[in-house]
């Protein structure tokens, strides 16, 4: 690990980070060029000490997490990302072929819809980001660990994952799931892909997933953006969901908005009030 080095990089690459970058004010007395120690600790979800003595070079060495945690904190790109791993002496990640490190662009536009519900999502449904009325809206997604961190996974193997949407819906959206997988798997080349595993346990997991699978249903389509969503203390919301995907389309940044003057408009103006959603309702 090469500290000095380390401490170095970080600094020039939060010095050249803007608050508008990451959707913060930049304030009449800012004079500190480009972000502060401890608003990059912030957006990284770390102590400020602790980042502190990495950029001081006098800290411990960052685990394989804290460094994703930095990268994304200071919406490095790939290539930097890989950099940073390699001068803290630790194996850059792998092109798995759905992706874990939101790619900056994405991440400054979330960061610029601190208003609305929305989210990023990579090739196995796993939520990456998400705005604080997302996880209002839907629950906090970012929260799971190990195989639970995909949305497809707990779709088909924890009945709770079904309560975001009626149940009228839910036959489709297992269809449309499968479709989306299935795709993921192409794309990553079946066998020993991170798609290729998790539908090797879905399969042994779930029988309705089993069945589907089989169907060999691709390409899918959604018959419009609108997507009805429940919620334990709102009620179906009838809402339109945007994506824009990155161009690897290794990425989704899914956007919930409702037609202004409708009821689903005014029930969104309630998420702020209702804090994050509970797991399981």
């Amino acid at each position: 690990m090469d500290r000095l080095e380390l401490a170095d990089f970080l600094r020039s690459r939060r010095e050249a980070l803007q608050p508008e970058d990451v959707g913060l004010p930049r304030g009449a007395r800012r004079r500190t060029r480009g972000l502060r120690r401890e608003e990059v600790a912030a957006l990284a979800g770390m102590s400020a000490d602790y980042y502190g003595r990495i950029e001081q070079a006098r800290g411990p060495e960052p685990s394989e997490q804290m460094l994703s945690a930095i990268a994304r904190g200071l919406r490095l790109s790939v290539a930097e990302r890989n950099h940073l791993f390699e001068m803290a002496g630790r194996p850059a990640p792998g092109r798995t072929g759905y992706g874990d490190h939101v790619p900056p662009g994405l991440m400054r536009i979330l960061d610029r819809l601190d208003d609305t519900p929305a989210q990023v999502l990579n090739g196995l449904a796993e939520t990456l980001a998400q705005t604080e009325l997302s996880k209002a809206l839907l629950g906090d997604e970012t929260a799971h660990t190990g195989r639970e961190r995909s949305f497809w996974y707990r779709w088909f193997t924890d009945p709770a994952t079904r309560l975001v949407y009626p149940a009228e819906d839910r036959p489709r959206h297992s269809r449309l799931f499968v479709s989306d997988l299935r795709a993921s798997y192409t794309r990553q080349g079946g066998t020993g892909s991170p798609a290729a595993a998790l539908v090797t346990e879905l399969l042994e997991r779930s029988e309705e997933f089993a069945g589907l699978w089989r169907a060999h249903e691709v390409g899918l389509r959604r018959l419009s953006d609108d997507k009805r969503i429940s919620h334990p203390d709102l009620g179906v919301l009838d809402l339109q969901c945007q994506a824009l995907h990155d161009p690897d389309h290794t990425f989704a940044l899914l956007v919930y908005t409702a037609i202004p003057g409708t009821e689903a408009y005014q029930k969104l103006q309630l998420l702020p009030t209702l804090g994050v959603r509970p797991v399981g309702r």
